[in-house]
């Protein structure tokens, strides 16, 4: 397994605690945002997703790809096989994923093959993201399950900013622990 570093940078976001009496796009958006800031403070890129059945959460997870030394553990896969396990089916048709960054290829197409019914994520990605940003694996022409996507507006800027902040610090650390440029002289 990858050694983390050994002081991971702090975190300056706080958790949120949304009412228990409202429980709509943001409460559970909310609940993905605090497994983000889990995420950050197991110095793993800091992505947060959980999953909702009538209106219950079955499944959060955060992503361990560092820690576990596996490309596939994404937040969104490890909610997704927790959602199975807690329903027993791996038909998750009438949940709902909440995640903080639009779902890259792989993740984008776990939730179609899982026949997720509603993929709701704050920041999109233009680069990677698979469901709307760089492409929108839903609408490709012969898939046989297409997701109802809400993509970006909920919670996008607190999101946004934890994502951009943790890339800020970690390239900060980085330019650290490089020292100062030597040359040869001129």
């Amino acid at each position: 397994m990858s050694a983390a570093a050994p002081n991971p940078p702090p975190c300056p976001f706080e958790k949120r605690f949304p009412s228990q009496l409202v429980r709509d796009d943001t409460h559970f958006m909310s609940l993905a945002f605090n497994q983000a800031i889990d995420a950050w403070r197991a110095d793993e890129v800091p992505i947060g997703c959980v999953i909702v059945r009538d209106g219950e959460v079955i499944a959060a997870a955060h992503n361990t790809v560092e820690h576990g030394d596996d490309p596939t553990a994404h937040a969104e896969i490890l909610a997704m096989t927790q959602a199975a396990r807690a329903i027993g089916d791996w038909r998750l048709e009438r949940c709902t994923l909440y995640v903080t960054k639009e779902p890259c290829p792989m993740c984008s197409g776990a939730s179609i093959m899982s026949r997720v019914a509603r993929v709701v994520y704050a920041v999109p990605d233009p680069k990677m993201g698979c469901l709307g940003g760089a492409t929108n694996l839903s609408e490709l022409p012969r898939v046989n399950h297409r997701c109802d996507i809400t993509a970006g507006g909920v919670l996008e800027e607190e999101c946004r900013q934890l994502i951009q902040a943790y890339f800020k610090l970690k390239r900060a650390a980085a330019n650290a622990t490089k020292g100062p440029e030597t040359g040869s002289g001129g």
